[in-house]
C-alpha cells in the first residue's frame, strides 16, 4: 500500500509537471505564431505607446521611470528580496539558518540554469523604443528627455533576464515559505519589472512570456522534484552542517 501510494504520488507530480512544461511551450507559441493583430502584438504596441506618451505629458512620471530605470536602482530590487530572506532567517535556530544559505545558493544556481536555458531562444529581438524608431514612429527616450542615463533601449531584449530572476525568487519562496512570502514576492516581481516596460527598454510578452515560459519549464523540474532538496541537502553536507530536514 505505501509502495502503491507513493507511485500514485509521484505520476500526479510528473503529470503535473509536464502539465506546466506544455503551457509553457503553448504560451511561446501563443507568441512567437501570432501575427500584428494577434493578442501579444496588440498588447505589446499598446502598453508601450501608453507609457511612452505619459512621459512626454508628465514630468513626475517622466523622472520616476528615468530614476526607476538607473543602473543602481536595480540593487533596491535585490534588498526587497533580501529582505523577504532576512525575515525568515532571523527566525530560525543555527541549523536552520544553514539551511536557508544552501537554499540561498541553489536559488542562485537555478537562475544560472535558467540563463543558460533561455539562451537556446535564439532571438535579437530589438526593444520597443528601437522598434518603433526603426519603423520611423515618433518615440521617447526617457534618458534624452532627463539627461538621466536611464536604461530605455536593448538591442535583444527576450526574454527578460530580470523578469525571469525575480520570478524565480517568487515561486521558490511559494515552495519553501508559504503563500504569504509569495504574495509578497509577486509583489515586489511586478515592481522591479515594471520600469523596464514603462521606459521601452523591454516589451511587455518579454517577461509576461518569455521569462514565464522560461521558469515554467526550469522550476517546474526544480521544484517539484526533488531536485532542489538534493542540491541543498549536497551543499549541507559539503559544508559539514546538519541538514535540519534529516532531523525531522
Amino acid at each position: 500500500m505505501y509502495h502503491s501510494g507513493k507511485k500514485k504520488r509521484v505520476m500526479k507530480k510528473l503529470i503535473l509537471i509536464l502539465t506546466l512544461n506544455l503551457l509553457g511551450v503553448l504560451l511561446f507559441f501563443s507568441w512567437f505564431h501570432a501575427d500584428a493583430n494577434s493578442f501579444w502584438p496588440v498588447v505589446d504596441k499598446n502598453v508601450f505607446f501608453t507609457f511612452n506618451h505619459m512621459l512626454g505629458e508628465n514630468e513626475a512620471f517622466r523622472y520616476l521611470v528615468a530614476f526607476t530605470n538607473l543602473r543602481f536602482f536595480d540593487v533596491f530590487g535585490f534588498l526587497a528580496m533580501f529582505m523577504v530572506f532576512l525575515f525568515h532567517f532571523v527566525k530560525m535556530d543555527k541549523t536552520h539558518r544553514r539551511w536557508m544559505i544552501c537554499m540561498g545558493v541553489t536559488m542562485l544556481l537555478t537562475a544560472v540554469i535558467a540563463k543558460q536555458f533561455n539562451m537556446t531562444f535564439d532571438f535579437d529581438r530589438p526593444s520597443p523604443t528601437l522598434h518603433f524608431t526603426a519603423l520611423g514612429e515618433n518615440v521617447l527616450y526617457v534618458s534624452k528627455l532627463t539627461d538621466w542615463p536611464a536604461k530605455d533601449w536593448s538591442k535583444s531584449c527576450f526574454p527578460g533576464d530580470h523578469g525571469m530572476c525575480l520570478i524565480i525568487f517568487c515561486v521558490y519562496m511559494l515552495r519553501y515559505f508559504g503563500v504569504k512570502s509569495f504574495l509578497i514576492g509577486l509583489v515586489i516581481t511586478v515592481l522591479f519589472s515594471m520600469p523596464r516596460v514603462m521606459s521601452g527598454a523591454h516589451w511587455v510578452s518579454d517577461i509576461a512570456v518569455g521569462a514565464v515560459t522560461v521558469n515554467l519549464i526550469v522550476l517546474s523540474w526544480m521544484l517539484l522534484t526533488p531536485a532542489s532538496d538534493f542540491i541543498i541537502s549536497m551543499l549541507m553536507k559539503l559544508l559539514r552542517w546538519n541538514n535540519p530536514e534529516s532531523q525531522k
